[in-house]
């Protein structure tokens, strides 16, 4: 487990972690919140953070807070406090921040160990809990609230100075067609094979729904074009073996790029009138929005994002 370690003391950050580090730990030691809060949000599989109340700049009641803003519903983070003795009496205050536990400083070694086995089983059962919650169950991808809520992270995040952000949108063709002539195991199967074309791409991809799907990329317009050209070309290779016969799979892919005043609802539209114009022009192609005139129909086109869920933050 990669755990970070905020303590102002040399000595005992020494100690604690080539201690803790023998248990099989990583460790990261740092002597200010600052530093911690950073490592914490570059570092998505760090689980524990150890911090003391006391620290030379801000306050451990500070980063516990933050860091449990930081890690929010979806990320496993188990929180220890040490405090001194006279230190006690701002436990409960840290325990009301975000904090999991406390353990008295310099900590006893058999109840520290005690208190990193049990973060270890607590966000063990978190992880499986966020995956139930934020996973599709056929297809192993996003499900649509997932992916709908990193969209609206993204979008609160963007400032128009940082990496462009994009977004494909897919649908496979005459996919109703395969389920209607081959049946919906195989169709299962279509699904879980373009899946895996769009978890090679490494990023944020969730399945909308039946036969639609989205990704988020970093990337500029023309970019993301060229990555939705070739994920057409990988999903074009794929063969599905029946008794019948091989299923051929092809792909339309709406693009859309984020701009100032863009929300979730608007962006996902731009990238669902995209991917009209590309089923409307044959399917099997990447369209991207602002390169046609829009019409009454699309206006009036209601496909994949019909019925996005909103995230509870509005963005």
């Amino acid at each position: 487990m990669r755990v970070a370690l905020v303590e102002p003391s040399r000595t005992v950050r020494r100690i604690v972690t080539e201690t803790i580090t023998e248990w099989g730990h990583d460790v990261c030691a740092f002597d200010d919140g600052h530093e911690t809060l950073a490592f914490l949000a570059a570092n998505e599989n760090a689980r524990a953070l150890i911090t003391s109340i006391e620290l030379p700049t801000g306050s451990g009641i500070e980063l516990v807070k933050n860091a449990r803003a930081l890690a929010g519903r979806r990320r496993p983070l188990y929180i220890l406090v040490m405090s001194c003795s006279e230190e006690r009496s701002k436990v409960v205050t840290a325990l009301d921040s975000g904090a999991d536990d406390f353990i008295s400083k310099p900590p006893e070694l058999n109840e520290l160990h005690a208190r990193l086995r049990a973060a270890e089983r607590m966000t063990s059962m978190q992880a499986q809990l966020v995956e139930l919650a934020t996973t599709d169950g056929l297809t192993g991808l996003l499900n649509r609230r997932a992916f709908v809520e990193r969209l609206g992270d993204s979008i609160s995040r963007w400032n128009g100075a940082s990496s462009p952000v994009s977004v494909l949108m897919g649908d496979l063709d005459k996919f109703k067609a395969i389920n209607d002539s081959f049946g919906h195991e195989i169709g299962d199967r279509v699904l879980k094979a373009v899946a895996g074309e769009l978890k090679k791409l490494n990023s944020p991809a969730g399945r909308l729904g039946g036969e639609e799907f989205a990704v988020l990329l970093n990337a500029s317009i023309g970019d993301a074009a060229a990555i939705g050209e070739r994920l057409c070309r990988s999903v074009n290779t794929l063969a599905i073996e029946t008794e019948l016969a091989a299923v051929k799979i092809t792909c339309s892919l709406g693009v859309a790029t984020l701009e100032h005043g863009d929300t979730v609802d608007s962006t996902l539209r731009h990238a669902d009138i995209a991917l009209y114009e590309a089923k409307r022009l044959g399917g099997n192609r990447v369209v991207v929005a602002d390169e046609f005139l829009i019409t009454k129909a699309h206006r009036q086109w209601r496909g994949a994002a019909r019925q996005i869920e909103r995230p509870e933050t509005d963005h």
